[in-house]
């Protein structure tokens, strides 16, 4: 496996959210409370950068174009020419978004935080194409990554304070059964965003660990991959046969970040992905 490289230099806040956008084969990516929405086409070079309104917790692709948002106080849509409309507003004074996925029937699962990570403080939310949303989990802390099986069964989710990656049993839009996959070691990190590749592996990024750990359905510690930064955010697999895994990273609280500490890093050959399903809203 090759070393990792830098994609995109950049000196973002807070980098979160690595998407590939199989139809514009393109990764999305951006920068939470930097107000940024980047684009990078690694086939070209070509990047693009949209400020938000208002802090972006997640963007991922629509199934008709465009990209669905998840925001400070909602979700919006952005079309393919670029006009921003609300689906669902929800403002809560001093709550954001914070990482979202899509599950395999096309709806949005977008999570919520407060400012000052207060427990249960923060969602879990399934957001239907519709517009409709109903809370999964009422008692997070921070909401971060979310992420299923192959076969769309199993759904893994990170509370980041707990120390845990946790699985539910999915189906029809419903989870239940939740247990511990994996708990983080004191000084390993906190777990942060995820990604489950071909095989059914969970990658997970550690926040103030400075490494990705790839962990089997079984829960047992697959791999480790160090990195040249001490808050890498979330990972995902990109590129045309989704074998490379892109990774995003902070700056945010960092008293001496290092060189690439914001910069959106990749490693490429690291596995292989899943193709991810597209908003269908």
């Amino acid at each position: 496996m090759t070393a990792h490289e830098v994609a995109v230099r950049a000196e973002a806040v807070l980098g979160e959210g690595p998407t590939w956008d199989a139809h514009a084969g393109r990764l999305i990516w951006i920068d939470i409370l930097g107000c940024r929405l980047h684009t990078y086409d690694p086939a070209t070079g070509r990047r693009t950068t949209r400020t938000t309104h208002q802090h972006i917790g997640a963007a991922k692709p629509r199934a008709g174009g465009g990209m669905v948002l998840s925001l400070r106080d909602g979700v919006g849509l952005l079309d393919p020419d670029g006009t921003f409309r609300r689906l669902h507003h929800d403002p809560v004074p001093g709550r954001r978004a914070n990482d979202a996925a899509v599950a395999p029937d096309g709806s949005l699962w977008a999570g919520t935080m407060r400012y000052d990570e207060a427990p249960g403080g923060g969602t879990l939310s399934r957001v239907a194409p519709d517009g409709s949303v109903e809370v999964v989990l009422d008692d997070v802390a921070v909401s971060n990554g979310t992420g299923w099986s192959p076969d769309g069964r199993l759904m893994y989710y990170v509370d980041s304070p707990t120390r845990r990656v946790d699985v539910f049993d999915h189906a029809d839009g419903r989870v239940g059964g939740r247990r511990t996959l994996v708990e983080i070691e004191e000084g390993a990190g906190y777990p942060d965003g995820l990604t489950v590749d071909a095989d059914g592996c969970v990658w997970v990024a550690l926040w103030d660990g400075g490494a990705i750990r790839r962990y089997t359905p079984a829960g047992e510690l697959d791999r480790v991959l160090r990195l040249p930064v001490p808050r890498p955010t979330a990972c995902a697999f990109g590129g045309a046969g989704l074998t490379d895994l892109y990774i995003t990273t902070a700056r945010t609280g960092l008293t001496a970040p290092t060189p690439l500490s914001g910069s959106l890093l990749v490693l490429p050959g690291a596995g292989t992905g899943l193709a991810q399903p597209a908003f269908a809203g």
